[in-house]
């Protein structure tokens, strides 16, 4: 929806006015801004209704988080036995 919002606002822009248009949504105010407004709405969607998805977020971003940690000694592990031949 977000992405929408913003293509819709800047299709209509020429390629020279598109810096101007970018650098304010680059400064540390608006991304701080923005990180508070997407938390609160978190916090109001989930937390104030209680739900159990956050509970759901927190078991999948771990997984996800465990799984990016573990994949380069997967990869570098899948290496090895390619070259050398399974054991």
């Amino acid at each position: 929806m977000a992405m929408r919002t913003f293509y819709n606002e800047i299709k209509g822009m020429k390629v020279k006015e598109l810096p101007t248009y970018l650098k304010p949504m680059f400064t540390i105010d608006y991304l701080k801004n923005s990180v508070k407004r997407g938390l609160d709405n978190y916090h109001a969607k989930y937390i104030e209704t209680s739900s159990v998805d956050p509970l759901y977020h927190i078991c999948f971003g771990g997984m996800i988080f465990s799984y990016l940690v573990a994949l380069p000694e997967e990869r570098r592990h899948l290496e090895h036995q390619q070259q050398h031949g399974a054991h």
